[in-house]
């Protein structure tokens, strides 16, 4: 079973000078004002998934290519540094800048607390070497799987969901392969392959689905999830159907709110989901009342898988612990992260919830003028 992760080390990354051993919880809420860097950390996670899939280098070019990946740019800072440490394992790397804009992976290494040694694992390339460690052997353990093989296990188990794109062309309001079922995607864009396969294998997670989405939109009765053969390919497309009707409304009759909630609940109540999922902004489009249902899902699901969560949504914020919560600011250019103290706030929070706290400015998590 994969490994949430524990602790997170990043310097240099974008608008994060330097953030050293900062734990992460079972459920982690950023909040803070535009531009403080909560997105910044999530892009972080975006690598590391482009990492392990092999596609580091052209992350990095539909990033805007290399120099804007480092804090104020290749000439302030040299290098990216970053340490995650997870379950029994850790893993580390250096990025630099190349003189043609890229970056390159100058050296990564693993770690495993029972040797208590850091394991180099070369580097000097464009692309990291998380890939070729997937299903990697130990001779040194039997043959089980290495530490190597369990670093990649790890890492290319975490996921940041992306479903703010719910325009007409969206890829979930688009026919997809109906083959393409076995992982519900970042940007959800096989849902209806994914819930196609579902429901005959998990029906009671299926009907779950189903009976939560039907909170925040009573009018919807049932997903219609019917292949269709076209030319050597079999597609799928999310239709449905409302209540007391046949007809099959399309996946682009979905309002913008309801789709993106669709979205959102198959992430969080898939039955094997990433030991860490990311999502940022989820609050987009959503009526308050679904932003309720979302808050008690959030935290049902965080009591077994690792959640972390950015908002700007205050509304979202008044359903949450003090300690579950992390302030993102910027100070001298560079983004601080500080995870709130509930007996600091306790005296506050006999009277005010916390969103109305970050609404008064008496927890600072807005623009700041000083």
């Amino acid at each position: 079973m994969s490994q949430a992760l524990d602790k997170l080390t990043i310097k240099g990354f974008k608008s994060i000078r330097e953030l050293t051993d900062f734990p992460l919880n079972k459920l982690n809420v950023l909040i803070g004002a535009n531009g403080a860097g909560k997105s910044n950390l999530v892009d972080f996670f975006r690598m590391l998934r482009a990492m392990s899939e092999g596609g580091f280098r052209a992350f990095v070019t539909n990033g805007g290519g290399g120099d804007g990946f480092f804090f104020n740019g290749p000439k302030e800072t040299r290098q990216i540094i970053a340490q995650l440490t997870f379950g029994n394992n850790a893993f580390r790397f250096t990025l630099e800048p190349t003189v043609d804009s890229e970056i390159m992976v100058k050296s990564q290494g693993t770690f495993y607390t029972r040797s208590g040694i850091w394991y180099e694992q070369g580097g000097g390339t464009l692309e990291s070497a998380l890939p070729q460690w997937k299903d990697k052997k130990s001779p040194r353990w039997g043959g089980c799987l290495s530490v190597e093989g369990h670093v990649y296990e790890d890492i290319s188990r975490w996921v940041v969901y992306h479903v703010h794109d719910t325009s007409r062309t969206a890829p979930m309001r688009r026919e997809c392969s109906a083959n393409d079922y076995r992982e519900f995607r970042p940007d959800a864009g096989n849902i209806a392959a994914f819930l196609w396969k579902l429901k005959p294998r998990h029906e009671a997670r299926y009907q779950r689905i189903r009976e939560t989405v039907q909170m925040i939109a009573p009018f919807f009765d049932d997903f219609l999830l019917e292949t269709e053969t076209k030319g050597d390919s079999e597609v799928i497309k999310l239709q449905w159907r409302q209540k007391g009707s046949s007809f099959p409304f399309q996946p682009w009759q979905f309002s913008d709110g309801t789709i993106r909630f669709i979205g959102l609940t198959t992430a969080l109540l898939q039955p094997s989901p990433p030991s860490t999922i990311v999502i940022d902004e989820p609050e987009l489009g959503l009526h308050p009342v679904a932003l309720e249902v979302l808050a008690a899902l959030i935290h049902e699901v965080s009591l077994s898988t690792q959640l972390l969560i950015s908002t700007q949504s205050t509304t979202l914020l008044d359903r949450f612990d003090p300690e579950q919560v992390v302030v993102v600011d910027r100070v001298d250019g560079a983004s601080t992260f500080r995870r709130l103290e509930k007996d600091s706030l306790e005296t506050w929070l006999t009277d005010y919830s916390l969103g109305e706290l970050v609404r008064q400015n008496i927890v600072e998590a807005g623009p700041s003028h000083a």
